[in-house]
C-alpha cells in the first residue's frame, strides 16, 4: 500500500525552531565551531587518532593496523574515543583538528609542525603517500585506485546519511525515503558487484585504501554488519561484495582495526582506546 502523503509543505525560509528527532537529534544543529572548551589528549606516538569505530572512523584503524602488520613501525599510534552521541565532537581541541566535527581526525606529530588530517579519504590518502604503500606507483592503476576511493567519498552519504538515517534512525518511516534510498543503495551495491566480478580488489590485483575505504561500508552492509539491513536490501543477490567482503574481512589487519574506539557489541570486540600494540590482538 502506497503511504498517504502529507500536507507538509516547506517554509519560504527555513528556521532551526525545533530538533529534528531520532537517534542524533540532540548533536544535530545548523551552525558550526566549538560548543565547549575541551583540550585535546596528546600520547606517546608520533600519529594521534581522534574518533570512534563507524565505517568511516573503521577505515582510518585499518590502515593504521595495515601498516603495523607490513612492518611501518612508525606508525604506531595512540587512538582517543570521540563520543559523537555526547557532543565530543564539539570540543574546541577537536573543532581545531577538524573544523566540520566529524570524525576520524588525526594529528601527525613526526612533520616540523604538527598536520592536521581530517576526512576519512584524506587520511587513507595522507598514509598511503608518507609510508608509500597501499597506493598503486603506476600512473593507471593509481588513477584507478583513486576513481574508487572517490567514488566512495561521493556514494557513502547515500548509504549513511540516506538509507542509515531513514531507514534505522528516523523517528518516522517514511516510504518515499526508504524506497528511494534503497533503490540507489542497490545501484551502488551493482555497481560494486558488476566491477568484482572481473576484479580482485577495487584496483586490480592489488589491495589498496580503495579497498579499505569501500570496506567498512558495502562489507559490513552484505556481512550483516549495517543497520540490519542486509535482508531488507536482499544482499545475497551480490556474491561477488560478499567474496571480496569475506576476504577482506580474514586479513589480520582488519580484525583489529574494526574493534579500535568500538564500545559496543561483544566485549571482546570492543578497545575504547588504543596506546600500545598490546592493548590489542587479531
Amino acid at each position: 500500500m502506497t503511504q498517504e502523503l502529507s500536507d507538509y509543505s516547506p517554509a519560504e525560509i527555513w528556521k532551526w525552531e525545533k530538533g529534528s528527532g531520532g537517534r542524533f537529534a540532540n548533536i544535530n544543529r545548523p551552525v558550526s565551531g566549538s560548543t565547549h572548551d575541551k583540550p585535546l589528549p596528546v600520547g606517546k606516538h608520533p600519529i594521534q587518532l581522534y574518533s570512534l569505530a563507524t565505517p568511516n572512523g573503521v577505515k582510518a584503524t585499518v590502515m593504521l593496523e595495515e601498516l603495523l602488520e607490513a612492518g611501518y613501525e612508525d606508525a604506531e599510534y595512540d587512538a582517543w574515543l570521540i563520543n559523537i552521541q555526547e557532543g565530543d565532537q564539539f570540543g574546541s581541541g577537536f573543532v581545531d583538528v577538524n573544523p566540520n566535527s566529524k570524525i576520524p581526525a588525526l594529528m601527525d606529530h613526526s612533520t616540523s609542525t604538527p598536520t592536521r588530517v581530517f576526512e576519512s579519504g584524506s587520511i587513507l590518502f595522507y598514509l598511503a603517500e608518507k609510508f608509500g604503500v597501499l597506493l598503486p606507483t603506476d600512473a593507471k592503476a593509481r588513477t584507478e585506485c583513486m576513481n574508487w576511493l572517490m567514488w566512495q567519498m561521493g556514494s557513502a552519504p547515500y548509504l549513511g546519511g540516506g538509507f542509515g538515517h531513514f531507514y534505522a534512525y528516523a523517528p518516522v518511516k517514511i516510504e518515499y525515503a526508504i524506497d528511494r534510498f534503497s533503490m540507489e543503495v542497490k545501484r551502488q551495491l551493482d555497481v560494486l558487484d558488476k566491477h568484482l566480478a572481473n576484479h580482485e580488489y577495487m584496483a586490480g590485483n592489488d589491495y589498496s585504501i580503495a579497498d579499505i575505504a569501500i570496506w567498512p561500508w558495502y562489507g559490513l552492509l552484505v556481512r550483516g554488519g549495517l543497520y540490519s539491513a542486509a535482508e531488507f536490501l536482499s544482499v545475497h543477490e551480490y556474491k561477488n561484495v560478499i567474496r571480496w567482503a569475506e576476504q577482506i574481512a580474514d586479513r589480520p589487519a582488519v580484525k583489529r582495526g574494526v574493534k579500535v574506539n568500538r564500545t559496543w557489541g561483544e566485549p571482546d570486540d570492543q578497545l575504547r582506546e588504543r596506546h600500545d600494540k598490546a592493548d590489542i590482538s587479531d
